[in-house]
């Protein structure tokens, strides 16, 4: 191997026989001033484009989620039209009956919620006064020791819970929106604007997305974006449908047990169980707690009943909602929500298996066929074949 230098160019050459690649080393012996100058830019242009995108996140963000509302209200537009309506009159009837929803829910549910939240963080300490107390609880701690270690713990619990913010703070700030009302009701509007072009108009998106590609690879990509566009609007429509029917039936059981927070943990579900595989399992231990608050018998009941529609609704309704929805490996859905959850929160996690499995199709739409057709070491290196290696 040896070395040539020209300049400002260190050239390393192989040693004869050898195939590797000459080694082509730069090193700034000239004009340092300038190559500081150029890096410190690059430095900044590079430092301003991350405060653009930090800046835009927002509008990002509810472009996103109006995308995927558009994707989730896509099949049932779909499903008017095949009994007759136009496109037109399909989309005003299904934005009536989303306003509608979205009214009930402003109207009552959401200032329900905010005054349950707010009695039931009143009412705590007096809740915990009366389990320190109760004989139970005693007979635990006097068992399991540390009786200044439990009482501590749940003066901490008390502490914690006491404040409303921490409460409207479970359901991923969902609740918390109450605090910013105009931005709250601002950023929703502009959703549901956004939501009713992109319904309007996701056809010609489509075909504007194929024309900028060449035309023989078209008819493919119009074949995958169909498959990934039917997965989301199936993964987002059936968990939409999966949450409202988990905090209907939520309502109901802890309204029949007399829960008095009733409205405010169907809310919570309504938020939680969106969460795939494990968002029923956090609602479960949230609302057993808040059940156990009132009474051990009706915190059993509800555990036990709740377990069992967890069961149904893990085997026999999730198979028949999510039937056209692609299927993505249990650990990726948790990997995904776990990622998900850490960048965006409650939203990240709500959007990491649609977007998981559009991941997948791409790849054994794409990716898989294309190794399947390399057969053949030289296929694979793009190259013609190895030099001989002469004895």
């Amino acid at each position: 191997m040896s070395t040539t230098e020209t300049g400002d160019t260190l050239r390393v050459e192989p040693a004869a026989g050898s195939f590797e690649r000459p080694l082509r080393v730069v090193s700034v012996l000239a004009h340092p001033f300038a190559w500081a100058f150029t890096g410190t830019v690059g430095v900044l242009a590079a430092l301003a484009m991350g405060n653009a995108l930090a800046a835009l996140a927002t509008v990002v963000m509810s472009v996103v989620i109006a995308l995927f509302f558009a994707l989730a209200l896509e099949p049932v537009v779909r499903t008017l039209e095949k009994h007759g309506l136009t496109r037109g009159r399909s989309m005003v009837v299904v934005f009536v009956g989303l306003g509608l929803v979205i009214g009930g829910l402003l109207a009552y549910v959401v200032p329900a919620t905010v005054q349950q939240v707010v009695s039931f963080a009143h009412a705590v300490p007096g809740y915990l006064a009366d389990i320190q107390q109760s004989a139970w609880f005693t007979s635990f701690t006097s068992g399991a020791g540390g009786q200044v270690f439990w009482e501590s713990l749940v003066a901490e619990v008390q502490a914690w819970l006491s404040n409303p913010s921490h409460i409207f703070a479970i359901g991923g700030g969902v609740l918390a929106a109450g605090a910013g009302l105009v931005t709250g009701i601002s950023a929703t509007m502009i959703v549901i604007v956004l939501t009713m072009y992109f319904v309007a108009s996701l056809e010609d998106m489509k075909q504007g997305l194929y024309l900028l590609l060449p035309a023989y690879q078209r008819p493919k990509a119009a074949e995958l974006t169909e498959q990934v566009t039917a997965a989301v609007g199936g993964f987002v429509g059936g968990g939409i449908q999966l949450s409202s029917l988990n905090a209907t039936f939520s309502f109901i059981l802890l309204a029949v047990l007399g829960v008095p927070y009733a409205v405010m943990l169907a809310f919570l579900s309504l938020f939680l169980t969106l969460i795939p595989m494990i968002g029923s399992v956090l609602f479960w231990f949230v609302a057993t707690f808040v059940c156990l608050l009132s009474s051990w018998p009706t915190a059993l009941i509800f555990a036990v009943v709740y377990f069992a529609y967890m069961q149904v609704e893990a085997y026999v309704m999730t198979p028949r909602i999510m039937n056209k929805a692609v299927a993505v490996p249990g650990p990726l859905v948790l990997i995904g929500a776990m990622i998900g959850g850490s960048l965006l929160g409650l939203l990240g996690a709500l959007m990491a298996v649609p977007l998981t499995a559009s991941v997948l199709l791409v790849v054994r739409g794409v990716y898989i066929p294309r190794q399947n057709a390399r057969t053949s070491a030289d296929a694979s290196a793009g190259s013609g074949p190895a030099p001989a290696i002469e004895p």
